[in-house]
């Protein structure tokens, strides 16, 4: 178990970081990042902190599914990329301009396939 969360953890932290330098890219390149539902940006930070918590959710998760399931490792993808897609709909109904829609996407699939990649390796070598 320890394992699993030592893997999850540095996972976390490199999605972070990934995601972080994905945004500060797009915010280069041009992309707003304003929500019309709201009348704001998307700060920089803003990404990062999201991006720490729903990582930390996911190593939750991974540790929930290595001490319940017997084969944890299906279990955890199938929940995570379910959850993946549906965390897709909000930018796919924000109302923001198609760039930062497309952005948004790209930003939810970064530290999506870091953090199921990597934990559903870990939770195959875990049960082994």
């Amino acid at each position: 178990m320890r394992r699993v969360l030592a893997t999850g953890l540095l996972a976390t932290v490199i999605a972070v970081a990934a995601t972080t330098l994905a945004a500060a890219l797009a915010l280069a390149a041009g992309v707003g990042f304003a929500i019309p539902s709201g009348g704001e940006t998307i700060p920089l930070a803003g990404f990062a902190v999201v991006t720490g918590f729903f990582s930390v959710v996911g190593v939750v998760m991974a540790v929930a599914f290595l001490r319940w399931s017997a084969r944890p490792a299906g279990p955890f993808l199938w929940t995570t990329v379910a959850l993946t897609v549906v965390s897709l709909i909000p930018p796919l109904v924000s109302g923001a301009d198609t760039a930062t829609r497309v952005s948004l996407i790209g930003l939810h699939l970064v530290p999506g396939a870091v953090m199921i990649v990597t934990l559903t390796r870990s939770l195959r070598e875990a049960k082994r």
